[in-house]
C-alpha cells in the first residue's frame, strides 16, 4: 500500500468516528489522496460519473425510497397491519407475530429496512406496548423483523450490489424470497418459545364483518407487491420500471383510494425522500472515488495471491468473509461494505467459483444484521429515536434474536440451494462448481 492511501484510509477512518458522514468522509479522503499521488482529480471524476451514475438501474433507488415513504405517510401501513393481525394475531403472542408477518408484507414493497422499522414498526411497539408487551422486547422484535426488508424483493441493496458486480437483479430479488421467509420463520418460533415462557396474550378473533373490511382495506395495498413482483419476472419491466410502477401506484392509492396524503404531506414525503436519496447518492460518490483508488492500488489483485497462498477452499473463504462481515457489520455503515469491500472480494469470489447470486444474497443478510449489532446497530438507534425508548433495554432483549439471526445466516452459508432454488426454477444457471 502506497504512502497517500494510508493517509487516505487513516482520515477516512478518523473522520468517521468524528462523526463526519460517510460520504462526506470518503470523498474528503479520497480527493487527499488524490492531490498527495498527483493523480488528476478531473479525470478522476469524468470516469467516476460514467460509471455507476450512468446505469439506468440506479434510478430503482430513489424510487423505491419515495414509494415506502408514500406508504408510511399514506396510511397504508396501518392497513398491512390489520391484515397481518387478521392472520395471525389469535395465536399466542399474536402482536408479535404480527411485528413480523406486518414486516414480511412490507418487505415486498419497500426494499429499506428504516423504512419498515419507522412504518409497520412503529405501530407495532404501540400495539404490543399498549397490550403488555415489555417495551425494550417490543422495540428488539421490530428492530429484527425490519431487516427483512432489504432480503426479501425488491431489495435497495441488492440493486447496488447487482450495479458494482454486474449480477442480474431479477435473480438476486429472487433469490432473496426464501431467505428471507426463512428467517421470519426463525424470529416467529422465537417469538412462539417467549409466548409460552412469558405468557404472552393474544389478539381476540375478528368477526366475519371485521375480517371482510380488513381484506378489503388492505386489498389494493396487497397487489402492490404482486405488480412488482409478476412485473420483473414475467419480463414487462426491468426492476428500475417496476420500482417507477410501485411509486405510481402507491402515490395514485394514497391520493384517490385511501385520501390520505394530502397536498401538505405530500410536500413533506418528497422532502424526506429526497434527503433520503441525497444521502445515498453522495456515499455512492464517495465509494466510486474510493473503488477508483482501490482499483489503482491493486488491492483485488494483492488479496486475490494472497487467497490464493492460503489454499482456502469456497466453503472455507464464505465462512471466513462471514466471520468479517459480522465484525465489520458491527462497525460501519451497510453502504461502505456493499460498495467499497464487495468490489475488492469479487475477483476471489469468482475465482473460487462461487455463485455471484448466492454470495450477493449471504451478504445482504449478513450486512442486514450488522444493522441490529452493537455498537453500529443503525436501526436499533432508529426505533429507540422514534419511540423514546432506550437503546439499553432494546440490546438487553434483542440478543436471543440476534444469536438466531447469526445462527441462521451460517446455515444459508453451507446450504447455497436454499438462496438459489427459486433463481433456478426461472432458469438460472448458477456459475462455477460451488452452488
Amino acid at each position: 500500500m502506497s504512502f497517500p492511501a494510508i493517509i487516505m484510509f487513516v482520515l477516512f477512518f478518523l473522520w468517521t468516528f468524528a462523526g463526519m458522514p460517510l460520504g462526506h468522509a470518503m470523498l474528503a479522503s479520497s480527493i487527499v489522496y488524490l492531490l498527495m499521488s498527483g493523480s488528476d482529480i478531473g479525470l478522476v471524476a469524468s470516469q467516476s460519473l460514467k460509471g455507476i451514475y450512468g446505469g439506468f438501474v440506479m434510478l430503482a433507488v430513489p424510487l423505491f425510497i419515495f414509494s415506502a415513504e408514500v406508504m408510511n405517510a399514506g396510511a397504508m401501513t396501518d392497513k398491512l397491519f390489520n391484515f397481518a393481525s387478521l392472520l395471525v394475531g389469535r395465536f399466542k403472542g399474536g402482536l408479535a407475530h404480527v411485528n413480523v408477518v406486518s414486516s414480511v408484507i412490507f418487505s415486498g414493497m419497500s426494499g429499506s429496512a428504516l423504512a419498515d422499522a419507522a412504518g409497520p414498526g412503529k405501530i407495532s411497539i404501540d400495539m404490543m406496548t399498549k397490550a403488555g408487551y415489555r417495551p425494550g422486547f417490543a422495540a428488539a422484535l421490530t428492530s429484527t423483523s425490519a431487516i427483512l426488508g432489504p432480503i426479501i424483493p425488491p431489495s435497495i441493496p441488492m440493486v447496488l450490489y447487482g450495479v458494482v458486480t454486474n449480477t442480474s437483479i431479477g435473480y438476486l430479488f429472487l433469490g432473496g424470497v426464501l431467505p428471507g421467509l426463512f428467517l421470519a420463520a426463525v424470529m416467529m418460533g422465537v417469538v412462539a418459545v417467549q409466548a409460552r415462557i412469558q405468557d404472552f396474550p393474544t389478539q381476540p378473533r375478528q368477526s366475519m364483518k371485521e375480517a371482510v373490511a380488513t381484506i378489503r382495506d388492505a386489498g389494493p395495498t396487497l397487489l402492490l407487491p404482486v405488480i412488482l413482483l409478476g412485473g420483473i419476472y414475467s419480463g414487462a419491466v426491468t426492476p428500475t420500471e417496476a420500482a417507477a410502477v410501485a411509486a405510481f401506484v402507491a402515490l395514485m392509492l394514497a391520493i384517490f383510494w385511501y385520501r390520505t396524503l394530502t397536498p401538505r404531506r405530500l410536500f413533506e414525503v418528497l422532502l424526506t425522500s429526497s434527503k433520503a436519496t441525497a444521502m445515498v447518492a453522495i456515499t455512492i460518490a464517495g465509494a466510486v472515488v474510493m473503488n477508483y483508488i482501490v482499483a489503482a492500488e491493486r488491492f483485488p489483485e494483492v488479496m486475490g495471491v494472497w487467497m490464493s497462498q492460503m489454499h482456502m477452499g469456497p466453503m472455507a473463504f464464505m465462512l471466513g468473509v462471514t466471520l468479517l462481515f459480522i465484525v465489520l457489520g458491527a462497525l460501519f455503515d451497510t453502504l461502505l461494505l456493499l460498495l467499497i469491500v464487495i468490489p475488492i472480494l469479487m475477483p476471489t469470489v469468482r475465482e473460487l467459483g462461487i455463485d455471484p447470486v448466492y454470495f450477493g444474497v449471504v451478504s445482504t443478510v449478513n450486512m442486514m444484521i450488522g444493522l441490529i449489532h452493537p455498537p453500529m446497530g443503525q436501526v436499533v438507534y432508529l426505533v429507540s429515536g422514534i419511540t423514546g425508548i432506550k437503546v439499553g433495554a432494546i440490546l438487553r432483549e434483542i440478543w436471543v434474536l440476534l444469536f438466531m439471526m447469526v445462527v441462521s445466516l451460517f446455515i444459508l452459508v453451507i446450504f447455497p440451494f436454499i438462496t438459489l432454488w427459486l433463481p433456478q426454477m426461472a432458469g438460472y444457471v448458477p456459475e462455477g462448481a460451488f452452488h
